[in-house]
């Protein structure tokens, strides 16, 4: 997977997110277990799926029990050790996300990575992308190196993240903090902040770049083909 697919894909869910109730909003972390879920032939465990997405099992039981909540995934003991508890997605919870994916692709514009991608295959890049955690900073990052080091108005990036403008300020700031981007006066207004990645800032989203080029999405074999 390329910077721009991955990057077109976390912006529409992103503005998604924000359109749904917040009592029904799933994380994008949430979003890729229901993903996993579906991909899987059986119940999944849940220390499989805390493998799956590199988190910690009290992580991984507060996912879980917010999507059994929702009723979006049902849970049960193993069938071989009553201490495993595993996993697998429900009727409802197979209509939710192919319902968001829909919503994604509509909001993916014309003309970028992945416009023209079907709702089904957009679920199985969700999926893939589950395995790499990135947060809201790791995004900044990533959005200021994808524009090709040009620096960005805070509202510039909002606008290229999907995310709000709250969480890109504060982002920003806890950035600076760490002299991984630098903050300037945009052109033409002293009041327009602009960022920009340092020296070191461009290391860490070249770093988060390398991990997304690693990420692998399943195709499935063309009908009469054989594999390879």
């Amino acid at each position: 997977m390329d910077l721009k697919e991955y990057m077109s894909v976390r912006r529409a869910y992103n503005i998604v997110r924000q359109q749904v109730a917040a009592k029904e909003r799933l994380t994008f972390e949430e979003l890729a277990i229901i993903c996993h879920l579906c991909e899987a032939d059986e119940p999944v465990k849940t220390s499989t799926i805390a493998e799956y997405q590199g988190a910690l099992r009290p992580t991984m039981t507060h996912r879980t029990n917010h999507l059994e909540t929702l009723g979006l995934i049902e849970r049960a003991e193993g069938t071989r050790d009553r201490r495993n508890v595993v996993c697998s997605v429900s009727d409802a919870g197979r209509e939710r996300v192919a319902e968001l994916a829909e919503l994604t692709c509509e909001q993916i514009p014309t003309g970028r990575a992945l416009s023209r991608t079907a709702p089904e295959r957009i679920l199985k890049y969700v999926d893939a992308m589950g395995a790499f955690f990135c947060k809201a900073g790791d995004l900044v990052l990533l959005g200021l190196l994808a524009a090709d080091d040009e620096a960005l108005t805070i509202m510039q990036l909002v606008d290229a993240l999907g995310l709000l403008q709250p969480t890109v300020s504060m982002s920003v700031s806890t950035l600076a903090e760490r002299g991984l981007v630098g903050r300037g006066h945009g052109s033409g207004s002293s009041h327009t902040t602009s960022v920009s990645l340092t020296d070191e800032g461009r290391g860490v989203a070249e770093s988060l770049a390398e991990s997304i080029a690693q990420i692998v999405v399943r195709r499935r074999p063309r009908t009469g083909s054989k594999e390879q």
